[in-house]
């Protein structure tokens, strides 16, 4: 038998991969750097006359039923005795710098997913005589030491797989998920646990009666292709506990935004275009800070009565802070009841990100 069919038969290594999550990341450095907020209902974000939502919340406050995205003044309404405090994105980059370190004592193929996530394949790694969940364990360990906060670890052989498993024992959890069990786990798991089903996918699912993975693998590819088009893929693959997407070291930004909920709602086209400019300029200077060019812009409106609409409108030449914002918006709304119903929150969103090049210089969409 040749090297090359001999390549064809052999199956793929399996991999030791293990996700990496902060429990309630930033609520848990306000109680760590306050005392008096210890063992406390903690909400970072907004404020209880606020329009804001919040951004994370303490385990205490969970209890209540708060949770992230949730309006502060409905936080307030569920725990009134609840601490609110402003974020300090600052340090939290900084803590989660210090956590970074610490994931590359042990590996170099780390995939940061956010300041709170993180991926990490230790398939390689000697340390802990090549045991995944005692690499974790340290991790874990090493974390509470030097910076005083708590983690879950999620050990698998893929990333789906690790994602799930850091969920299933928080907070301070360690969860592993060996191959042998992956086929069983994921036909019991409910289909709103699969990582990347959101709420109206799961509204979807349970439409074509799906309310599990056993049920989500009785589906072939190309129906779900008709009802899910570019994630049918991922879901088949997953439901069959199959996932090879790789850590990747070196993780690219896919789109960058901005999005700011009123203190009062917005109903005057005038000032709602007037936003969406100042927006838009917000999000071009962070792209052009990371020396990137877009051509794609998507528009978020959230209502008064919080139904939520995006629009999107991809462009042929680079997506720069010049002329003529108001047309544009006005192409993307044009039937969305722009100065007739109220809005409380606008966003703008970049995405089809390139690296720059001289090809960034020429003209402006805009003009």
């Amino acid at each position: 038998m040749s090297t090359r069919s001999l390549n064809k038969t052999m199956p793929a290594p399996l991999r030791k991969i293990i996700h990496i999550d902060m429990d309630a990341f930033f609520a848990a450095v306000e109680q760590r750097d306050n005392p008096k907020y210890q063992n406390r209902p903690i909400i970072v974000g907004g404020s209880p006359d606020s329009r804001g939502v919040v951004a994370t919340c303490s385990y205490e406050a969970r209890k209540y039923g708060i949770h992230s995205a949730m309006p502060s003044a409905t936080a307030f309404r569920l725990c009134p005795q609840a601490i609110f405090v402003k974020p300090r994105i600052a340090i939290y980059k900084d803590v989660s710098s210090l956590i970074r370190q610490i994931f590359y004592q042990y590996t170099t193929l780390v995939e940061p997913v956010s300041l709170d996530e993180a991926y990490l394949d230790v398939s390689q790694s000697e340390l802990c005589h090549g045991s995944a969940t005692r690499i974790a364990q340290a991790i874990k360990q090493q974390i509470l030491s030097e910076t005083g906060l708590v983690a879950s670890a999620g050990i698998s052989y893929n990333k789906f797989f690790a994602k799930i498993a850091s969920d299933m024992d928080k907070p301070d959890g360690l969860y592993l998920i060996t191959p042998e069990q992956g086929l069983d786990f994921v036909e019991q798991l409910p289909i709103g646990k699969f990582h990347g089903v959101g709420k109206a996918t799961e509204r979807k699912m349970h439409d074509l009666g799906i309310k599990n993975g056993a049920d989500l693998k009785q589906f072939s590819l190309p129906v779900l292709q008709q009802h899910f088009g570019k994630s049918a893929l991922f879901f088949f693959k997953v439901a069959n506990g199959v996932d090879e997407r790789p850590v990747k070291t070196d993780r690219e930004t896919k789109s960058i935004g901005t999005e700011t909920t009123y203190t009062h709602d917005l109903q005057h086209s005038n000032e709602i275009y007037q936003q969406l400019a100042e927006l838009l300029d917000k999000a071009l200077l962070k792209v052009q800070t990371k020396k990137l060019y877009a051509r794609t812009l998507t528009i978020k409106v959230k209502y008064h009565d919080f139904q939520q609409i995006t629009r999107s409108l991809t462009f042929n030449k680079p997506i720069k802070n010049q002329l003529s914002k108001t047309p544009i918006f006005r192409q993307l709304l044009q039937r969305e009841g722009i100065g007739q119903s109220k809005i409380r929150l606008l966003g703008v969103t970049l995405s089809s990100l390139e690296k720059q090049t001289n090809y960034y210089q020429q003209m402006d969409i805009f003009d």
